[in-house]
């Protein structure tokens, strides 16, 4: 978060993100991405990784261009 400024007011949304999202999708490295709308046609979308008893996000971004995640492997809702 401290590289994304824009990001330091969504904190909370950033994790809520991660434990209630909307969808997940799995990115190109086999990270997961959780996304959620956080305005009308605004995506807050948190790229993370699970371990088995932990996890951490490497980044995350707010986006229009749903339909590019949307390309991608949906994992949830299956």
């Amino acid at each position: 978060m401290i590289e994304h400024g824009e990001l330091s007011e969504l904190r909370d949304q950033v994790l809520s993100t991660i434990s209630e999202p909307e969808r997940i999708f799995v990115g190109s490295l086999d990270e997961l991405m959780a996304i959620r709308e956080i305005e009308s046609g605004k995506w807050l979308v948190v790229v993370y990784r699970e371990l088995e008893s932990d996890g951490f996000v490497i980044t995350a971004f707010v986006t229009r261009r749903i339909r590019q995640l949307e390309r991608r492997k949906q994992v949830w809702p299956a």
